[in-house]
This record gives C-alpha cells, sequence and structure tokens, in this order.
C-alpha cells in the first residue's frame, strides 16, 4: 500500500497532521503571541467540537469568553466539556474585549449570519459553521462585508482539511485523473425522531443541513455549476415535513455530479463516501472519516504510483477540526490567505440552496 504519496511537491503538508506541527513549534506564541478569540452560541452541532479543537493549542489561542444568550442552555452547558472553567460574557462584553482577533460562530442555523454581520462589524476575523443561513442574498452581503473590512471568514466545511480531499484536490490540480466527468457522493445517517423536527425546520433538510459539506467539495472542484436539480422526498409525511431522502444532480459542460443524503439509512456514517472520475482515472473515499481510506485507479503509471488500483493511507488526522483552526491562525497572523474565497463561499451557498431544493 501507498502511504501518503502526494503528486506534487506538497506531499509533506499532506503528512503531517495538526498536532505533529502545533508539536513542532509551528504558529507558536513566539510566532507573535497568543490569538485572543472567543465563540458566540453553543447550539450548533459542532459547537463543542470546535472548542475542543481550539482548547487544543493554548500557545497559540487564549479563549477569553463563551456567549450563550439562552440561559437555560447556558446553565446545562457551563458544567460540561469543554465549557468548564470558561468565562461566559454576553456578546457585546466579547465584541467589546481588548485584542478580540477572532470569533468562532457556533449558533443555531438561523442565527449564523446576522451573529457574523455584528462580529464583523466589529472588526473580528470569524470561523462560520455551516450552512451560512437560508438566504444568499444575505451570505452575499456578510462575503461583501468581510471583504470591505479586510476580513476572513472560514466556513466550517469539515471536509476541507481532510487528507484525503486535500490528496484528491492535488490529484486534479495536477492533471492526473484527466479531465474530469464524474462526481458522486453520499453523505446520510440515521437520524431520531427529536433530530427530525429539528432539522424539518429547513426546506432543505439534510441536503442542506449535512450534505453541504460535499457540495463545497464538487464546488471546490468543478466550479460553480450550470444547473442544480433537486430530488426531495420526504418520506413519513404522517410524522413529520423532514426531508429525509434527497439527491441533487449538478450539471457541468463535460461532467455530472450527484450527491446523496438519506438520514432514514441505518449504517449512513459507514457509508459515507465521495469518488471523482476523470479521462485517466478515478479516486474513492470511503469511508471519509474518521480515518480516510482511498483507492486510486489509474489508466498509466504516474510518479510512485502504478497503472490500475492501488490503495492509499492517511495518517488519522489528531482531530476534525484541528488543522482548519491551525490554519486560520496563520491566516490572522498574515502568513497567507485562506485557499477559498468569497466567490467560492458564495457559489457554494447557492449550490447548497437550490441542492436542498430551497431556491
Amino acid at each position: 500500500m501507498n502511504h501518503v504519496n502526494a503528486p506534487s511537491s506538497r506531499r509533506k503538508f499532506l503528512a503531517t497532521s495538526a498536532g505533529s506541527l502545533a508539536a513542532g513549534g509551528f504558529l507558536s506564541a513566539a510566532d507573535g503571541g497568543r490569538i485572543k478569540i472567543g465563540q458566540i452560541g453553543t447550539k450548533h452541532a459542532h459547537a463543542a467540537g470546535k472548542l475542543d479543537a481550539i482548547l487544543k493549542f493554548p500557545d497559540i489561542f487564549e479563549v477569553v469568553g463563551i456567549v450563550e444568550p439562552d440561559e437555560k442552555r447556558r446553565e446545562a452547558m457551563s458544567g460540561q466539556k469543554p465549557y468548564a472553567g470558561l468565562p461566559w460574557m454576553t456578546e457585546k462584553e466579547l465584541l467589546a474585549t481588548e485584542g478580540l482577533q477572532a470569533v468562532a460562530v457556533e449558533t443555531d442555523i438561523p442565527d449564523l449570519v446576522p451573529t457574523a454581520m455584528r462580529a464583523l462589524e466589529s472588526g473580528m476575523h470569524i470561523h462560520l459553521d455551516k450552512p451560512a443561513g437560508e438566504s444568499l442574498d444575505q451570505c452575499k452581503a456578510m462575503h461583501a462585508l468581510a471583504t470591505d473590512r479586510g476580513l476572513t471568514i472560514q466556513m466550517g466545511y469539515m471536509l476541507r482539511y481532510n487528507p484525503a480531499f486535500v490528496f484528491a484536490h492535488e490529484l486534479v490540480r495536477d492533471g492526473w485523473l484527466g479531465e474530469i466527468t464524474e462526481i458522486s457522493g453520499m453523505m446520510g445517517k440515521y437520524m431520531n425522531d427529536s433530530g427530525r423536527l429539528e432539522l424539518a425546520k429547513y426546506d432543505g433538510g439534510g441536503m442542506f443541513e449535512l450534505a453541504c459539506h460535499l457540495i463545497d467539495q464538487v464546488v471546490s472542484l468543478l466550479g460553480k455549476p450550470e444547473k442544480v436539480t433537486a430530488h426531495t422526498r420526504r418520506t413519513f409525511p404522517d410524522k413529520d415535513t423532514f426531508a429525509d431522502n434527497q439527491m441533487a444532480v449538478f450539471d457541468y459542460p463535460n461532467a455530472i455530479a450527484t450527491i446523496r443524503c438519506n438520514h432514514i439509512d441505518p449504517m449512513g456514517g459507514a457509508r459515507r463516501q465521495f469518488s471523482i472520475t476523470g479521462t485517466e482515472g478515478t479516486f474513492e473515499i470511503h469511508p471519509l472519516e474518521p480515518q480516510p481510506r482511498c483507492r486510486l485507479g489509474l489508466a498509466k503509471a504516474r510518479g510512485d504510483f502504478k497503472k490500475g488500483y492501488q490503495d492509499v493511507e492517511f495518517e488519522k488526522p489528531s482531530g476534525r477540526y484541528d488543522a482548519e483552526f491551525l490554519d486560520l491562525a496563520s491566516i490572522i497572523r498574515g502568513e497567507k490567505k485562506l485557499a477559498w474565497d468569497a466567490e467560492h463561499d458564495v457559489a457554494t451557498h447557492e449550490a447548497v440552496l437550490r441542492a436542498g431544493g430551497m431556491m
């Protein structure tokens, strides 16, 4: 088996875990002091995980406070990890904190963009969890504000820093798969009744709330689609209105991408997968997490890889969100720019809304 052999000079990045970067002194306090960061909201599904990732790097980040306007929620979370021992404050207090540079926005989905706008108006870089609300116009306005203020919005699409997806982008950029003709992906799970009721609040269902991670990858690889066609099933109309079985087709001049999202699949988590096929080869990721397993098929030998199929292995990431916050720190310090610009994020959000039948 090949172990993380990248098709270009960036192979070292693929082989390096977020944890080893921190341990090696990368982005240490000596590079300019700790970055003051806060979190607004605890209700997003990723909220605790994001905070836990930030807290892994105390030499890089100083968590100055947590905001949760819902008093009952705040009381429930205050004694639980990772929130225990951290200061709670109002949003106004947090945004007025001297030296604050960044905010992780982890509210309910409807509050994500309005909260992000207030943080941007206060001069903060933001990590914004997904998806970026239910309005394309509001998403555009948010990115326009960030661009005008010279601030960064890092969207919380969790597969962007997954080593298998980083490798996939290398393959496509270096032409090893030829012209891309097909992308397919599946990102489902089994959702209980209470979860169904929560997601039924959004007309786009699971495609909007969960499969957005894969749609971000489609747009990253192929650009803005010419057309998006949504196929939606609401399996138990007598129970709720949740769109629980969905597929979206993304049309491109020379390619077709299909993304499925099934929330009535008892094996949904284990079946999550993504594949890219071109005129010169194919790359398959299954499962996506926590340690991706991959197969690369090539029409001819490339670099260290032979013609035909072979397995490709990657180091297990130190954590699902570690690499994105290390990247955010580097961006805040002016060492690089975020790889995904406003144009991409807006195109992704439009594709997400159309895939969920919301436009």
